[in-house]
């Protein structure tokens, strides 16, 4: 019998995985609030509701039920709404997380809570949305600190803040950018980042993304933190990488995902590995659509989208069938309004360039960079060795040329 899923997400960097689902024969119902989302356009169902609304989305699902079109399993594509897929996979009987597992992971704090109660290391983290305890708990956690919005995403209101002449500012803003006007502070902890992606089926943990995270802008940015891409394999030690691979996995475990996708954004202190955040969906960045597939050879959104199908996966599903250098960098422009672009035919055809896309055209104004968002496009590069994919990525974008009409 063909199986339909639930897609929701069908953005830009949702479309790799649609296509993915597309070609395993999958009737696709497919959820976005923009009419023009991209991925829409490979729907067997399009379903124009907000990825954030979960109660309107189930709403459509029941008129495609009431017509005979039965959906057998929900996943989130490159969208941060583990809430919405909840609803839906909870009222249909489907395979995901619980109500309150989508919470612990979609609320910071509700997750800092629950991962220090079960002993897993994080980061000394304070609620400070009453904003009277805002400089006595800077004080107890100590600068530099992170000030961060309890349930924003894209890194958006996320600031390293040095000293408390700065806390009422990062406040103002991590508030605004809270759609519960809720705000935490979080030690900010010294030592390598990575990126973590594992894929659990029925509890058995196949950690199969591992790149080392990038953040050569920081000292440009701050106090924002803005991530310029990633790479692998990584520069950690055998030893350390499985440390981060342990903490994550029972991070997961902790807060309830026993079916699908773990996202963790992890450090590797001198205390050791500890959990920044665990997300329990496909991470965004092509990190699971095109990176860990060229890594790896394993189609990691085929793995992902029969877990959430209720189908498990074999051990061959998940033996990694090759070691390749992959690396992903950021398009790092001035601000201003842009007249032209050049380059862009010369870069994608460069040796060992997988993809090359710009967010941006004449006529945009670019705004120096506050979060993930704003970032005006990337390319990814495979070679033999790391050194290599991240100097081809390099070559590439140094080939893309912004020519302004004015520079601000």
């Amino acid at each position: 019998m063909k199986k339909n899923i639930l897609i929701i997400g069908a953005g830009i960097e949702a479309c790799e995985g649609i296509k993915v689902a597309k070609s395993m024969g999958l009737g696709l119902a497919i959820a976005d609030g923009n009419v023009e989302a991209p991925g829409l356009a490979m729907a067997d169902w399009a379903i124009i509701e907000s990825t954030y609304n979960g109660a309107a989305i189930l709403a459509r699902i029941r008129e495609l039920q009431a017509k005979g079109i039965h959906i057998h399993g929900v996943i989130a594509m490159c969208a941060d709404v583990p809430l919405s897929v909840a609803l839906v996979t909870n009222a249909l009987g489907l395979p995901g997380l619980s109500m309150e597992s989508a919470f612990l992971v979609s609320d910071k704090l509700a997750m800092k809570t629950k991962l220090q109660a079960e002993g897993i290391a994080i980061p000394r983290f304070a609620d400070v949305t009453d904003k009277s305890k805002l400089l006595e708990m800077a004080t107890t956690i100590g600068f530099p600190l992170i000030v961060k919005p309890v349930d924003s995403r894209g890194a958006r209101g996320v600031q390293l803040i040095d000293t408390h002449e700065d806390l009422d500012a990062a406040w103002q803003l991590a508030a605004k950018e809270s759609p519960t006007s809720r705000v935490m502070l979080e030690e900010y902890l010294e030592g390598p980042q990575f990126s973590t992606e594992t894929l659990i089926d029925h509890g058995r943990c196949y950690t199969l993304g591992f790149a080392d995270r990038n953040y050569e802008w920081l000292a440009r940015t701050k106090p924002f933190i803005i991530e310029n891409g990633g790479d692998a394999p990584t520069s950690a030690s055998p030893e350390i990488k499985q440390q981060v691979i342990e903490t994550v996995e029972k991070a997961a475990s902790v807060l309830g995902i026993f079916q699908g996708v773990a996202k963790g954004d992890m450090v590797f202190t001198s205390q050791g590995a500890k959990v920044i955040e665990i997300a329990g969906r496909l991470s965004g960045g092509f990190f699971s659509t095109t990176q860990i597939p060229l890594a790896t050879g394993i189609n990691f959104i085929e793995k992902a989208l029969k877990l959430a199908l209720g189908e498990s996966l074999t051990k061959e599903e998940v033996t990694v069938k090759q070691q390749q250098a992959v690396a992903i960098r950021y398009l790092d422009i001035p601000p201003g309004k842009i007249s032209h672009i050049t380059g862009f035919r010369q870069a994608s055809s460069l040796p060992g360039i997988k993809m090359l896309k710009l967010f941006i055209q004449p006529g945009y104004e670019i705004c120096p960079l506050a979060n993930h968002t704003q970032r005006s496009g990337f390319v990814i590069a495979t070679a033999d060795n790391k050194e290599s994919a991240i100097k081809r990525a390099q070559t590439a974008l140094s080939k893309v040329r912004v020519v302004y009409v004015e520079k601000i």
